[in-house]
């Protein structure tokens, strides 16, 4: 990441939730439809890998009960 696509995303980050969530969607539309499938095969591609790694015993794993914690933790205490 570039350091002013960096800037840019920490001058986004301080806009509330839902004018987050409106810029994020008129950058999503922005993308052609072809860079989107890139960005799908990229995702599948990426959960197969995991998969494969959580098979052969080779992905660090966590119990639900930690990552439950971890995410009471996160809604609780938000780092903004």
């Amino acid at each position: 990441m570039t350091s002013s696509t960096k800037k840019l995303l920490d001058e986004a980050m301080s806009l509330s939730e839902d004018e987050r969530r409106q810029l994020g969607q008129a950058l999503l539309d922005s993308v052609s439809e072809e860079s989107l499938e890139e960005v799908r095969k990229a995702w599948r591609d990426e959960v197969v890998s995991r998969i494969d790694e959580v098979r052969r015993g080779k992905a660090a794993l966590e119990p639900w009960s930690e990552v439950k914690k971890h995410i009471r933790e996160a809604i609780d205490h938000p780092k903004l």
